[in-house]
């Protein structure tokens, strides 16, 4: 069974929630024109000054979407 990693970017600040969901829609664009598989495009709002984007994708591809996308960080998802 293949691992599930949970790519994410962190925005702050009091536009956080607007912004991160305008990345989801880059994010979406990115995997549909490279022809991609991803699990979830979404956003987590840990609080109203913190919000990420995050993008879940199969391990195997996780390098693509990391070396083209620069994430803030990562997780097993």
């Amino acid at each position: 069974m293949d691992r599930k990693i949970k790519l994410l970017w962190d925005f702050r600040g009091p536009d956080a929630k607007e912004t991160a969901k305008h990345h989801t829609i880059h994010l979406k664009e990115f995997a549909v024109l490279e022809k991609l598989n991803f699990h979830e495009i979404a956003i987590k709002e840990n609080n109203p000054m913190l919000v990420s984007a995050f993008i879940i994708v199969d391990e195997k591809d996780m390098k693509t979407y990391r070396d083209a996308l620069k994430p803030h960080r990562g997780e097993i998802a």
